[in-house]
């Protein structure tokens, strides 16, 4: 695998990105791959460790330790080392159905965990995906791939986020007849709508979800199952159901001033602002502006981060981060070795770019919102503060404790709530009947994903609450072949 002293000959490298204060004057993606002999070189660093822990996909204090869905990393990075890339591309695909998203959007677990990483930088996993994917797309290598037999059995989907996509396009492999219901206007769930442009480009969304047209799925858009299509209709025309809506329900901050104007969830905020994009290059105006407005940020995750660029790129008089935690550390902790996912501190795109425009990152810490206060016309003017420390209470658990004399007062016209999800909603399984767990979720067990309603399945963030874009793809997949085998009595799916 690799070369055996490639990781001692060469250093890390990973795409060039635009600088921060030209990429925000654009939606586009902005990063410049590598060429292939340097690709090549990278691929040479991943060395023949004996126990390739960046595929392991397990889950060590509660995340991802590896990668989820078993990516063959170190065959696929010792191929494109000796310029097979077909070869690669078709180890890729073998645990991967969209390369293409996870190559983007991916925080590389698989990194977290690779072996270099013990000593020296990791290798460039997620930049040799993103590179085999594109180059099988410019090649012309990926075309339609229909199945030879049809099996008469049919499927529905309910979302066409990256789970419900990757169970479609197993099942259709395996010859059921598959629709996939999509309430949005467009297909892709959180792919099209949830994630910015510039992190991940639609025309790389569609240009998947047209490859699994030509290959026989059937994509129906403004279907929102429950509301505008009755269950009732599902459950008499499909021979199984498979439940991916996502965990859409966000958390909100149910504080005073929740209602004024300006006060919303994050996305609300991304989703309207990516649709208008598409629609007409925001000359709708049918988005929420973020523009010559001081812009307030609470929540420190991806989405956090996402909201952050785009409201640089609505040219924001101001953006500033809210974390409620404090600012991780700058190395690994003894209690967080390798191969666990390095909870170290990390400066995304959205803070680069905020630093560059500002001139610090915008983020504060241990900071909690105590109200939000309005205008004499309802709108948002600003919002109080106060700094907070975790303390153990009586029980041993860590609490927030406000400092005294921390108080402070920000002015904000827009505010978005970015502290993560709840769960799903229930709409479809409520009137389902699909019994629930404890955190609202669909429940179903991992491995089996069969819910309380015999042909009922779940998979993704409404199985598992909210996650990566990467497990989603796992569950849709392991979903997949227990759908086969539930309709089939066996399945060759992997």
């Amino acid at each position: 695998m690799g070369k055996p002293t490639g990781f001692i000959e060469h250093r890390r490298e990973v795409a060039t990105e635009a600088a921060p204060l030209v990429r925000i004057g654009h939606w586009k993606e902005f990063a410049t791959p590598l060429t292939e002999d340097k690709l090549q070189t990278q691929g040479s660093r991943c060395m023949d460790c004996g126990i390739p822990f960046c595929h392991t996909g397990a889950l060590i204090s509660g995340m991802a330790a590896g990668c989820p869905v078993n990516n063959l990393i170190p065959e696929w990075n010792d191929l494109v080392y000796r310029g097979q890339w077909k070869e690669a591309l078709d180890r890729l695909h073998k645990t991967n159905n969209f390369p293409e998203f996870t190559g983007r959007v991916c925080p590389a677990p698989c990194e977290g965990s690779c072996t270099v990483g013990l000593k020296d930088t990791p290798v460039t996993i997620k930049s040799i995906e993103k590179a085999i994917i594109d180059k099988g797309f410019d090649e012309g290598w990926i075309t339609p791939e229909p199945p030879e037999v049809r099996t008469g059995k049919k499927v529905a989907v309910v979302g066409s986020g990256p789970s419900g996509l990757a169970a479609a396009a197993q099942l259709n492999k395996a010859g059921h007849w598959v629709t996939v219901f999509e309430r949005a206007d467009r297909v892709g769930g959180l792919l099209m709508y949830g994630i910015p442009n510039m992190k991940l480009d639609k025309k790389y969304v569609q240009r998947r979800v047209d490859l699994l047209e030509a290959e026989g799925i059937t994509f129906v858009t403004g279907a929102h199952v429950g509301v505008n299509y009755p269950i009732e209709k599902l459950q008499e025309e499909f021979d199984a159901i498979v439940l991916c809506g996502g965990a859409t329900k966000g958390r909100d901050l149910p504080i005073e001033g929740r209602e004024l104007g300006g006060v919303h969830l994050a996305m609300e905020f991304l989703s309207k602002n990516t649709k208008s994009l598409l629609d007409s290059e925001h000359a709708d105006g049918a988005f929420i502006s973020a523009e010559g407005k001081d812009v307030i940020v609470i929540g420190g995750g991806d989405t956090g981060t996402d909201c952050v660029g785009t409201s640089l790129r609505h040219k924001a008089k101001s953006v500033t981060q809210f974390e409620i935690m404090p600012k991780s550390p700058d190395t690994r902790p003894a209690n967080n070795p390798w191969p666990e996912w390095p909870k170290v501190h990390k400066v995304d795109y959205g803070q680069q770019e905020a630093a560059a425009v500002q001139g610090e990152d915008p983020r504060q810490y241990l900071i909690n919102t105590k109200k939000f206060v309005g205008d004499e016309n309802g709108n948002l003017k600003e919002l109080h503060t106060v700094l907070i420390e975790w303390q153990k209470n009586e029980k041993g658990g860590f609490v927030p404790v406000e400092v005294p004399g921390s108080e402070k007062v920000y002015p904000a016209q827009l505010v978005l709530i970015a502290m993560g999800f709840t769960g799903p909603e229930n709409t479809v399984l409520d009137q389902l009947g699909v019994v629930k767990d404890e955190r609202s979720n669909a429940k179903a067990d991992y491995g089996k994903f069969a819910t309380s309603v015999d042909g009922v399945f779940a998979a993704g963030d409404m199985r598992r609450g909210q996650s990566l874009v990467v497990w989603a793809i796992n569950e849709g997949r392991a979903a997949a072949r227990e759908v086969d085998r539930y309709l089939m009595g066996s399945s060759n799916l992997p």
